[in-house]
């Protein structure tokens, strides 16, 4: 699919949520599907998926994933980074990020991270709680966005280049540099809910609605 070209517009917004409705409400269900359902092997697999889509692509952090899963839970750093070697643009600094939010993770919680998860009252807690804990490595707001929206949790922006560019091209803001402070970030986030008001399209739904026109997919 062809991408998106400027001016982008509240209308063609609309018009790409009509047409990609049903397939975006699908993957949110996959997402919620994986809260409600799956391990906190799958969940601590859906963070390192994060840690892998960093300043990279998402389709590298699908097959990164895919290329560690085995190891996950008990490879040191050498296997992992072995295993990431012409699968990841970082191979030694990811398997670094995956062996100390591991360990971080094991003495505090057991790996138990749904329980974990479960325990903020305050959904901005618990983003805060995943990206100032200085021994998970490699989550900034708009990771720990990413990886809280995978497993199913919402009302969070993944404020990425894509989502940035088409809130600039409406004008909504003036720079699509990233948000480099909470309070910034805070400040985007809102925009892009009062924009998902304006259009009377879903806040989550939204998200992947402007990540679509952009990249032409649907993935996670």
């Amino acid at each position: 699919m062809k991408k998106e070209q400027k001016p982008l517009t509240i209308e063609k917004i609309k018009a790409a949520h009509a047409e990609r409705r049903a397939e975006i409400r699908a993957r949110l269900r996959e997402f919620e599907s994986v809260w409600e359902n799956e391990t906190d092997e799958r969940l601590w697999e859906e963070m390192v998926f994060c840690f892998f889509t960093g300043g990279c692509s998402a389709r590298m952090g699908l097959r990164s994933v895919e290329a560690v899963r085995p190891i996950l839970q008990t490879g040191n750093h050498h296997e992992l980074a072995d295993a990431l070697r012409g699968r990841h643009r970082y191979p030694n600094a990811r398997a670094g990020y995956i062996v100390a939010s591991r360990e971080f993770l094991q003495e505090h919680c057991g790996l138990r991270l749904r329980e974990k998860l479960s325990g903020f009252d305050d959904d901005l807690e618990r983003r805060d709680w995943l990206v100032k804990e200085k021994r998970i490595k490699g989550l900034g707001y708009k990771e720990a966005s990413h990886y809280l929206r995978n497993i199913g949790l919402k009302g969070y922006a993944i404020l990425d280049k894509h989502i940035l560019r088409s809130l600039a091209e409406l004008g909504i803001i003036d720079d699509p540099k990233p948000p480099n402070t909470r309070s910034k970030y805070l400040t985007i986030e809102e925009k892009l809910k009062n924009l998902a008001t304006l259009t009377k399209i879903d806040f989550d739904e939204l998200d992947l609605v402007l990540w679509s026109m952009k990249t032409g997919e649907i993935l996670k």
